[in-house]
């Protein structure tokens, strides 16, 4: 990014209060006293999605909200309709306590070298942020291969490194992945990672590299040098700019899941997209 525009944004973050034109937010037609009464509201308003954020800084700085971008929304087309402050302060709640759609708004992902399983071509393109040391994330595999097995010619699924702090060795197994992932075998890594969960140990790792065949000399340097650790944390930023709060987290084309992951739930789902 070039300096200029980082330190646009970096001047925007840490002065929310004052900015007019918020990140997504629509003022066409609106009128300055409207649009004034809207900004007052949302730097007072606390966002719903959690952050703790009120709804224009949330705007600022997590631009892939989808819950303050609705509530934005929400809060613009009050006022212009001459709604007072405390009606829709009312919607606005109403708004907060609704259970969140299916599928969020779609937001860009890169998928560029990510590893996939599934038709280079699919339709729709299944976006995995996973921790190998998150038991839910163990138990998401044989969903995510039920889905894959059910459209196996519109559905692939891609696999972005999201190892929490909580689990101490799931950046080591982010890494691990990774390094087998350049000897052409990360899926065989993945599987024996989740199949072992919760053991990550070196010991235990390199076990497996063993057994799938992998270059040990190479598999050991690139995981000692942590090789890989520079692309582990660019995909955990990728992952929070996106909105990930927890792992598994899946999108469907850019579109965050916010149901049960499982395959009879999710299936509805992916033949609604591909309608």
């Amino acid at each position: 990014m070039p300096l200029f525009l980082l330190a646009v944004l970096c001047l925007a973050q840490g002065n929310w209060q004052n900015v007019t034109d918020l990140p997504g937010v629509d003022w066409k037609g609106v009128t300055p006293v409207h649009k004034q009464a809207a900004l007052k509201l949302m730097r007072e308003e606390t966002c719903a999605c959690g952050c703790n954020m009120k709804i224009a800084e949330c705007r600022v700085n997590d631009p892939s909200c989808a819950v303050s971008r609705k509530l934005a929304a929400a809060a613009v087309k009050d006022f212009s309709d001459g709604k007072n402050a405390a009606e829709v302060r009312a919607d606005l709640k109403k708004i907060a306590d609704e259970p969140p759609p299916v599928l969020d708004a779609a937001v860009p992902i890169s998928t560029d070298g990510d590893p996939y399983k599934g038709p280079a071509n699919a339709r729709i393109t299944m976006v995995e942020f996973s921790d190998f040391q998150c038991p839910y994330c163990s138990k998401a595999v044989a969903q995510a291969n039920a889905v894959l097995k059910e459209f196996p010619k519109d559905v692939k699924l891609v696999f972005k490194q999201f190892p929490l702090d909580s689990h101490s060795d799931a950046e080591f197994g982010a890494e691990a992945s990774l390094a087998a992932q350049a000897q052409g075998k990360f899926w065989e890594m993945h599987d024996k990672l989740y199949a072992g969960f919760p053991d990550l140990s070196r010991k235990t790792v390199m076990g497996y590299a063993k057994q799938i065949g992998l270059d040990m000399n190479r598999f050991t340097s690139d995981v000692d040098s942590h090789k890989y650790k520079t692309r582990v944390h660019s995909e955990e930023q990728e992952g929070e700019k996106a909105g990930v709060g927890g792992t598994p987290t899946f999108f469907l084309n850019g579109k965050k899941y916010n149901g049960l992951f499982e395959a009879s739930a999710l299936a509805p789902v992916v033949r609604g997209e591909l309608k």
